[in-house]
């Protein structure tokens, strides 16, 4: 017998088996099974998706075709939760624990008159995405080795404060001294959180150009913050009062940024979590002088809000920076929220600094 011959045989024999061992049960449980609809979709479903399981592997156009759509439907949630991570619900009410109010405290004691609530909005793709108000101990997982930089004006140094009050705790003992430090006029501060290891560096930045030149700092030293809070634009408003001039300062940020990020894409250098916060709505009849009110109306405001989005410098009008809405915050807490109609309460900080944890949360792929 030639080889040839013996190895029709063999594949005769296979066929044959294969008839036998397979072909014929597959028939006869068809058979079966269309006596009952229900267990026949059942049959052929489950055995369709055998096949389908079985045979991906081979096929690597399909492999990827699966990778490359759960890989869109993990962006897109992350994507929507980044765009609804500032949306915020208040409730202010006269805070019924104060008997009286007296009229020679500091300033801020009159926004202790109402008691402040706020949460993230309630709907079902808020629920899917998770937020949540980080404790101490969570953000300081978050943020344990971490570089912190924050710059700008004095709306930098009330989220400075309110950072660092949940991670030392609000009735730490060097808080005191934080704060002191922290509010000398027109200064930089420097901290270093032994405990988690957090280095966090305020810098005094009241114009957009201070900004741009930190982030050229950065580049010259090749040395870049793991996250980075940036916003200014009250001072420009008020001493320069030029919302082109300042659209165009922004446009250089954005490019001093985009040329950073190239450099931080290595593996050994880990892009930074770069944040906008935003400016805060201004309440023209409760600013102290008539200098603001003139020169930070509404229509200057709006001028001012509108060159920051034809700058594209924010991540939802494909820039690199994720916004910390100011804005909205104060628009929706309220006058009772300010005591002069630019500086507001420090909880609306606060809820800035959940954004921006959860922000990183979302960023980094993370959950609590």
């Amino acid at each position: 017998m030639t080889l040839m011959t013996m190895l029709g045989a063999v594949q005769l024999g296979a066929a044959a088996a294969c008839v036998v061992v397979v072909l014929i049960p597959m028939v006869m449980a068809g058979w079966h099974l269309s006596r009952n609809r229900i267990l026949l979709y059942c049959g052929v479903f489950f055995i369709t998706l055998a096949v389908c399981l079985h045979l991906t592997p081979y096929f690597p156009s399909v492999s990827d075709f699966v990778t490359s759509v759960s890989s869109v439907v993990v962006f897109d949630h992350r994507s929507t939760c980044i765009n609804l991570v500032n949306d915020i619900a208040w409730e202010v009410k006269p805070n019924v624990s104060l008997h009286h109010f007296n009229p020679t405290h500091n300033v801020s004691s009159s926004l202790n008159l109402y008691e402040k609530r706020w949460d993230w909005s309630k709907s079902p793709k808020h629920d899917a995405c998770d937020f949540q108000k980080l404790s101490k101990s969570d953000a300081s997982d978050l943020l344990n080795g971490s570089w912190v930089v924050v710059a700008g004006d004095s709306q930098a140094r009330f989220f400075t404060l309110s950072l660092l009050n949940l991670i030392l705790g609000p009735q730490a003992k060097r808080m005191g001294s934080v704060r002191a430090d922290l509010f000398k006029r027109h200064s930089d501060y420097s901290i270093l959180v032994h405990e988690i290891g957090m280095k966090l560096d305020f810098v005094w930045a009241p114009y957009v150009v201070n900004l741009t030149n930190s982030m050229m700092g950065f580049k010259t030293k090749k040395s870049y913050p793991d996250v980075m809070v940036m916003g200014a634009g009250l001072w420009h408003m008020l001493h320069v009062n030029n919302a082109s001039n300042y659209d165009f300062a922004l446009r250089m940020l954005k490019s001093s940024v985009v040329s950073l990020l190239p450099l931080t894409a290595s593996a050994s250098i880990k892009s930074p979590h770069l944040f906008w916060l935003g400016m805060p709505m201004l309440i023209n009849g409760m600013l102290n002088t008539q200098e603001k009110r003139e020169k930070m109306s509404d229509r200057i405001w709006h001028a001012y809000d509108r060159a920051l989005g034809d700058s594209r410098l924010l991540r939802q009008t494909g820039g690199p920076l994720v916004l910390l809405d100011i804005q909205s915050m104060t628009w929706n807490c309220g006058p009772r929220c300010t005591s002069d109609g630019m500086h507001y309460d420090l909880v609306i900080y606060e809820a800035a600094v959940q954004v921006m944890l959860n922000a990183l949360l979302i960023e980094s792929h993370q959950s609590l």
